[in-house]
C-alpha cells in the first residue's frame, strides 16, 4: 500500500514538469525580421521586413500646419561695401610717416599716410614745367601772329592737363596738386571718405608697391544684416519690405531697416538663401560679425512639421522612414528647421504632407536599412 502511493506520487510529479502548466498559453517565439531590399520600378529600392512587423513600432502623419505673419530669421551684421574704401598705394616707394591708427575716427580730406617715392618728384616736375611753357606761350602770343591760331597755346595747356592728370593718377587731390611749389619726393595721401580706420598695413619705414592696400575705413552710420532664410519662405518676400532686428548685445533695442537685396542663389544642401537688409544704426551700435535676429511682417503661410523622433541623424544628415504599407519603407534624406512646437521639427525637403513616418522604433528601422544593404549601421 505505502509503495503504491510513493509510485501515484512519483508519476504525478514527472507528469506535471513534462505537461503544460494548469491555466497559462503557451507563447510562441516570433519569426525573425528578415529585412530584404525591394526594387521600385523607376524609383529608389525600398525596404520590405519580411517575417513581421518591428513591436511596438508607431508612425505619425507629417503635418502641414499655419505659420504666423511673422517671418523670423537668424542673421549677422556686416559693412555696407558701398561705404568702405581704401587707401592703395600707386607708386613704388617707402612710408615716411602715419598718422592714424586702427579703430581711430578720420575725416575725408584728412592726411594719413606720407609716402616717398622718386615717382612723385618726376611727375611734379614735369607738372611745374608744362606750367612754365604754356604761360610763356599765353605771355609772348607764339602762334597767334603766325596765324596758327593758338594752337603752340593749346598744346602748351593740353601738356598741363596731361601732367596733372599724371598727378591725380598717382593719388594726389586736387588741393595737394594746388599747392605743389617745387619737386618733392613725398606725398601726403588721405582719407577717401569719412569713417573708421578698420585695418591698418601702414608700417613706417616699409617698402610699398603699387596696387598695396595700406588702410581700410569704412563707416557705420548704416550697415547690413544677411540672413538666411529658407526656400519655402521666398515667396513672401521682397524687396522694399520693413524689417526689424534686435541683438544679444542690446536685446531692448530695436533696429529698423528695409529688404535691400535677395539672393538669387540657393544653398542646395541647406535649402536657404540669404537676404540683405539696409538697417540705420544710430550711434554706431551695431558692430561688423554682431548676430542678430531679424523679424519681417508678411502674409501667413504653411510649414510642414513632424515629430523629432521621427529623424535619424546618419552620417551628416538627417533621414524618416516613411510607411507605405505592406510592411515597406522609403528611406529619405530631410532638410530640417527649428519649430515653435516642443518635440516637431519644421520639414524644409524631403517629405510631404499626408505621409507617415516611423517615429518610436526609427533607430532600430535605420539599422535594419543598413543589414539589408550589406553595411554596418
Amino acid at each position: 500500500m505505502g509503495a503504491t502511493i510513493v509510485a501515484i506520487v512519483f508519476l504525478s510529479a514527472f507528469g506535471g514538469c513534462g505537461g503544460p502548466p494548469s491555466g497559462r498559453a503557451s507563447t510562441a517565439t516570433p519569426p525573425p525580421l528578415e529585412p530584404a531590399m525591394v526594387a521600385q520600378p523607376g524609383e529608389a529600392a525600398v525596404l520590405e521586413l519580411r517575417g513581421g512587423g518591428i513591436p511596438g513600432m508607431a508612425t505619425a502623419e507629417v503635418r502641414a500646419v499655419e505659420m504666423s505673419g511673422n517671418l523670423e530669421a537668424n542673421g549677422q551684421v556686416e559693412f555696407d561695401d558701398r561705404r568702405v574704401a581704401t587707401i592703395v598705394s600707386r607708386v613704388a616707394g617707402r612710408i615716411e610717416a602715419t598718422r592714424v591708427s586702427q579703430w581711430d575716427e578720420v575725416r575725408r580730406g584728412q592726411p594719413i599716410v606720407a609716402l616717398y617715392s622718386p615717382d612723385f618728384m618726376t611727375a611734379e616736375a614735369e607738372y611745374l614745367q608744362a606750367g612754365d611753357t604754356a604761360r610763356m606761350s599765353r605771355a609772348s602770343g607764339v602762334g597767334l601772329a603766325a596765324g596758327g591760331g593758338g594752337s603752340a597755346a593749346e598744346m602748351a595747356q593740353s601738356m598741363v592737363d596731361a601732367a596733372r592728370r599724371k598727378l591725380e593718377l598717382l593719388g594726389m587731390s586736387d588741393a595737394d596738386i594746388a599747392a605743389i611749389r617745387g619737386p618733392s619726393p613725398t606725398v601726403w595721401m588721405r582719407a577717401p571718405i569719412s569713417g573708421t580706420v578698420l585695418d591698418n598695413k601702414a608700417m613706417r619705414g616699409s617698402a610699398v608697391n603699387p596696387g598695396d592696400v595700406l588702410y581700410t575705413l569704412g563707416t557705420l552710420e548704416q550697415v547690413w544684416i544677411v540672413a538666411n532664410i529658407y526656400e519655402t519662405d521666398l515667396a513672401r518676400i521682397h524687396p522694399g519690405q520693413s524689417m526689424r532686428a534686435v541683438t544679444t548685445a542690446y536685446p531692448d533695442q530695436v533696429f529698423d531697416g528695409v529688404i535691400s537685396r535677395i539672393s538669387p542663389d540657393i544653398n542646395a544642401d541647406t535649402h536657404t538663401l540669404q537676404i540683405r537688409c539696409e538697417v540705420r544704426n544710430p550711434g554706431g551700435r551695431l558692430k561688423p560679425q554682431m548676430l542678430a535676429r531679424v523679424s519681417i511682417a508678411t502674409d501667413p503661410g504653411q510649414a510642414l512639421v513632424a515629430p523629432v523622433e521621427a529623424l535619424v541623424f546618419d552620417t551628416n544628415a538627417y533621414y524618416a522612414y516613411v510607411a507605405l504599407g505592406n510592411n515597406r519603407f522609403s528611406r529619405r534624406r530631410v532638410e530640417i528647421a527649428g519649430w515653435k512646437e516642443q518635440g516637431y521639427a519644421r520639414i524644409v525637403s524631403g517629405l510631404g504632407a499626408g505621409e507617415r513616418v516611423v517615429t518610436t522604433e526609427s533607430i532600430q528601422m535605420n539599422a535594419l536599412w543598413h543589414q539589408a544593404n550589406g553595411e554596418s549601421s
